[in-house]
C-alpha cells in the first residue's frame, strides 16, 4: 500500500479514523466531520456509533477497518491498556508509515511514552494529546489540548486538534501531555474540595452563599472551582450543581485522574499531600455515590 500524501494534509480535508465515541469522543468526532474531514468512526457501542453517523461520520465495522487508508488516527479510550491494545491489534498492523496518531485519552505517562516509542519505531508519527474541558466543551469544540511529542508531531497534530478545541499547547516531549493533564486535574480536584469545604463553612457561619461568592470571586481566594464551577446551585454561573450535579465531569473520572497523578508522583518521588488527600476523599465519595454525579457533588459530604 502506498503511503498517503501527507504534505500539507492538515490544511485540507483528511481521512481520519476516530476510535472511541463515548461522552467525549462522540462530540470530538462530530466536530471533525463538521469541519469537513472524512471521519471513519468506530466504537464497541452501536448506540454511540449511530450517533456519530448522524453527526456526519462514516461507520467502520472495526477499528482495523477505520485505520486502513487513514491519514490520521484519533483514539479516545478509557485507560492505557485499551490504547495499547488498539495500537498493537489494530493501528500498527494497518497504518502505513507516516500516519499521524493522536491519542486524546487520559492515561498513565509510562504507557503514553511506550506507545509513542513503538509507533516511532514503525515509521509512524505519534503524540499524546489529552483534553481538558468536559462533555459540553467536547460538543462545542472548545476543549484544551495538552500535547506531548516531537515538534513535527505537534505541527501536524495542531490543525486537527484545533477543529475540536479552543487551545492547543505543546507541553513537551512524549508523555508531557499526560503529565500536564494529571497535574492540572490534581490541582482541580484539590481546589474543588477546598472550595466545597469553604462554602460549607461560610454557610454554617451564617453567610449567604451568593454574597460570599461575590466577595471571594474578587479576592485572594478566587479560583476556577469557585468562579467558573461553583458547587452550590444558584451561586455564580450555571454549573452541574444547578442540574442536580448531572453532566459535567463525573467524580469517577476525577478519581481516575487523581490515581494517575499519585502513580506519577510515586514514580518520581514527589511529595503531594494535598493530592493524596483529594484522592482519598474522592475514593470514599465515588464508592458511596451510585448516580455517577459530577465531581462537585462532593460538597454534599461536607455540609452535614
Amino acid at each position: 500500500m502506498a503511503a498517503p500524501a501527507f504534505a500539507g494534509a492538515t490544511e485540507r480535508n483528511m481521512k481520519i479514523a476516530f476510535i472511541g465515541l463515548g461522552n467525549m469522543g462522540g462530540g470530538m468526532a462530530a466536530n471533525l466531520a463538521k469541519a469537513g474531514h472524512d471521519v471513519r468512526a468506530f466504537d464497541l457501542s452501536e448506540e454511540a456509533l449511530a450517533r456519530a453517523v448522524e453527526a456526519g461520520c462514516t461507520r467502520a465495522a472495526s477499528a482495523a477497518e477505520a485505520v486502513t487508508g487513514a491519514e490520521a488516527v484519533v483514539t479516545m479510550l478509557p485507560a492505557g491498556k485499551h490504547v495499547a491494545g488498539v495500537y498493537d491489534g489494530d493501528v500498527f498492523p494497518n497504518a502505513v508509515p507516516g500516519t499521524l496518531l493522536l491519542d486524546c485519552s487520559t492515561i498513565d505517562v509510562a504507557t503514553a511514552r511506550a506507545n509513542i516509542e513503538a509507533a516511532t519505531a514503525r515509521g509512524l508519527v505519534a503524540v499524546d494529546a489529552p483534553v481538558s474541558g468536559g462533555i459540553a466543551a467536547a460538543n462545542a469544540g472548545t476543549l484544551t489540548f495538552m500535547v506531548g511529542g516531537t515538534d513535527e508531531g505537534f505541527a501536524r497534530a495542531e490543525p486537527i486538534l484545533a477543529k475540536m478545541g479552543k487551545a492547543v499547547i505543546h507541553a513537551g516531549g512524549a508523555g508531557a501531555g499526560q503529565g500536564a493533564k494529571i497535574c492540572n486535574n490534581m490541582l482541580l480536584g484539590a481546589s474543588m474540595i477546598a472550595t466545597c469545604e469553604t462554602l460549607a463553612l461560610a454557610q454554617k457561619l451564617g453567610l449567604d452563599p451568593q454574597t460570599f461568592f461575590d466577595i471571594a470571586s474578587v479576592s485572594s481566594g478566587q479560583c476556577w472551582s469557585l468562579t467558573s464551577y461553583a458547587p452550590l446551585p444558584g451561586v455564580g454561573p450555571v454549573t452541574p450543581a444547578d442540574n442536580g450535579y448531572a453532566g459535567g465531569f463525573a467524580a469517577a473520572l476525577m478519581l481516575k485522574d487523581l490515581r494517575l497523578a499519585m502513580e506519577a508522583a510515586e514514580s518520581v518521588d514527589a511529595d503531594v499531600p494535598m493530592g493524596s488527600k483529594a484522592r482519598e476523599l474522592y475514593e470514599a465519595f465515588v464508592e458511596a455515590d451510585k448516580d455517577g454525579r459530577d465531581f462537585s457533588a462532593i460538597i454534599q459530604t461536607l455540609q452535614g
